[in-house]
């Protein structure tokens, strides 16, 4: 007797229409709702960018005005004085203030907030977490003049101590010397800016860590691993690419804060090799300062000056997309 190894294969049963409509609905393909809440979306996108290159046409247009007259260099000017007939102004103190203060508020605040968070998460017992989250949060709600005030009147009188020490131990590298002067500094400006930024990274770190999955760090503790031993291989790696987005958020605040850093700092634009002696300046600090008594031609200067701090701050955001998209292994979504 003949068996046959082939099998019938029965014919695809078409869609039944009610299920076809169930997926359409699914889509939004039919809700009103749905239609009306992908052109809101899709809208407020659309307004987004239209505002962003607005902002830039502008900023772009105003400052060629300003750059056209301008007869010095503008990358590379050690001046500015817009005032006279033959206006100089560059950009070059300002670009350099503006990233030392921000590297230098980056590498206090950052260890210290995902120290913080970490404790937070993983070592504070339930009773002791939840008041410390809760004044992590307040310290983001305080106005920036609120920290400028206390910076001057508290901090700044403070750190004649630490800038000895430090000009005593390290002042021989030329980076921590000191001449006995005001502690009015980017050392100082970036110790302010590291307090102001340490609630943003603290909150986002602290919620990127608490959506570890749990079978990760189970897994680590049943093959012995110690308290510190789960969070360096599976809290940590998972939660990297969200540190580093906290980081770039503080990032955005540390390189646009204006009215702390004009009340903390003494610039006298010109570019010290020493983070403890006065010089220097920022871009948002410069604009604010400078503003009130420009005229028409020295706020031209001074948006071109703000244009260059926009293109920073988009350079940033994308560099730190781009680094996110290469761990995105780490990501929450490949969990």
């Amino acid at each position: 007797m003949d068996i046959s190894t082939t099998t019938d294969v029965p014919p695809p049963v078409p869609p039944q229409p009610e299920v076809a409509e169930r997926k359409r609905d699914a889509r939004g393909a039919t809700r009103p709702g749905d239609r009306i809440f992908l052109g809101l979306s899709r809208g407020s996108g659309i307004l987004l960018l239209v505002i962003m290159a607005a902002i830039a046409g502008f900023l772009t247009y105003r400052a060629a005005l300003a750059i056209s007259k301008d007869h010095g260099n503008f990358l590379t000017t050690f001046e500015w004085n817009t005032n006279i007939q033959t206006p100089t102004f560059g950009i070059a103190v300002l670009a350099f203030g503006t990233i030392v203060s921000s590297v230098v508020a980056m590498a206090v605040a950052v260890p210290i907030a995902v120290a913080i968070a970490l404790f937070i998460t993983h070592y504070a017992p339930r009773r002791m977490s939840g008041p410390v989250a809760y004044v992590i949060d307040l310290l983001a709600a305080v106005p920036s003049i609120v920290y400028g005030l206390w910076g001057a009147l508290v901090l700044v009188p403070h750190m004649t101590g630490l800038f000895g020490w430090l000009d005593d131990f390290f002042g021989w590298t030329g980076v921590f010397s000191w001449d006995d002067g005001a502690p009015r500094s980017m050392l100082t400006v970036g110790i302010l800016l590291a307090i102001m930024i340490l609630p943003i990274i603290t909150n986002v770190s602290r919620e990127v860590f608490r959506q570890v999955p749990q079978m990760h760090e189970e897994a680590a503790l049943a093959l012995g691993a110690t308290r510190w031993e789960v969070i360096r291989m599976s809290v940590l790696p998972f939660g990297r690419s969200g540190v580093i987005s906290a980081s770039m958020l503080g990032l955005g605040r540390a390189l646009g804060e204006t009215m702390a850093v004009a009340t903390v700092l003494s610039p006298t634009f010109d570019i010290q090799a020493s983070l403890l002696d006065p010089g220097g300046g920022t871009f948002a600090q410069n604009i604010a300062s400078k503003f009130s008594e420009a005229d028409e031609f020295g706020r031209d200067a001074l948006i071109a000056s703000g244009l260059v701090l926009f293109v920073i701050t988009l350079v940033v955001n994308g560099a730190a997309r781009l680094i996110i998209a290469r761990r995105a292994e780490y990501s929450g979504a490949n969990a």
